[in-house]
């Protein structure tokens, strides 16, 4: 689809932020302020609707579809009613207008229009009429901090409270090495005092026998106690060593 050369300055060519539910407000708006002039509504969805809500019921309303077949179609003032489908689309519209052309956009709409401005070379001056501004969302109040703002020392104070707090904490919590419990299961690592060892006598082969674990090691074959230290049986050879006598000045 080609499109003829767009004859409208970029003085007389607009854009209107309206909200969606206001546009057909500022639509019957601008065809009363431009009564005189030849007025084109084209929109890209159903017209049936936008003519139902028309005061001027003389004004002719059309849809893309049917614009783009008018080849020859031109008109003083051209009010698109909102945003075209393909930047191409809106190139056909402006290019029916002689003296302006206006785009009713909405907020939602804003990001769709870099593709229009971008194939026309140069950026819509927009505007508002005074009513038809954009709804501003009331900010959420907000909900003050459960945290309050401490000074540097009171900072300081808490870490040092901290502090002691987790030290007292691990001194209760540290055990000193091998500390067992106490039970009646500990009794067993106790020393047992032993009996007295007793000699038997001796058995078939002549051994001596005890009444403990003791045996030859700590008592002779006789049954009597072994000495703690026996002499040596073998002496080392003696060796006499004789003073010698001063001499004599």
């Amino acid at each position: 689809m080609s499109t003829k050369q767009i004859s409208i300055k970029p003085n007389n060519h607009r854009i209107l932020q309206c909200p969606n539910h206001k546009k057909i407000e500022l639509l019957n708006k601008l065809i009363k302020e431009n009564s005189d002039s030849d007025i084109l509504v084209v929109t890209s969805s159903d017209a049936s609707e936008i003519i139902d809500n028309l005061e001027d019921k003389n004004i002719k309303v059309m849809e893309d579809r049917n614009l783009i077949k008018e080849k020859d179609l031109s008109c003083k003032f051209l009010i698109s009613f909102d945003m075209p489908i393909k930047a191409i689309v809106y190139m056909a519209r402006a290019s029916c207008a002689t003296e302006k052309a206006v785009m009713l956009l909405n907020e939602s709409e804003q990001k769709l229009l870099h593709s229009i401005e971008t194939l026309l070379g140069r950026v819509i001056k927009q505007e508002s009429v005074e009513g038809f501004f954009y709804e501003v969302e009331a900010k959420k109040e907000e909900t003050p901090s459960k945290y309050k703002k401490l000074s540097k020392s009171q900072i300081t104070e808490i870490a040092k409270k901290r502090h002691e707090d987790a030290t007292v904490e691990k001194k209760k919590s540290d055990k000193p090495k091998n500390d067992f419990k106490k039970d009646d299961s500990s009794n067993k690592w106790e020393k047992k005092k032993k009996a007295p060892n007793k000699f038997l006598g001796k058995d078939e082969n002549g051994k001596a026998m005890f009444s403990g674990k003791s045996g030859e090691r700590n008592h002779r074959y006789d049954g009597t106690p072994r000495d703690r230290y026996d002499a040596p049986k073998k002496v080392g050879k003696k060796i006499n060593i004789k003073a010698r006598k001063p001499k004599e000045d």
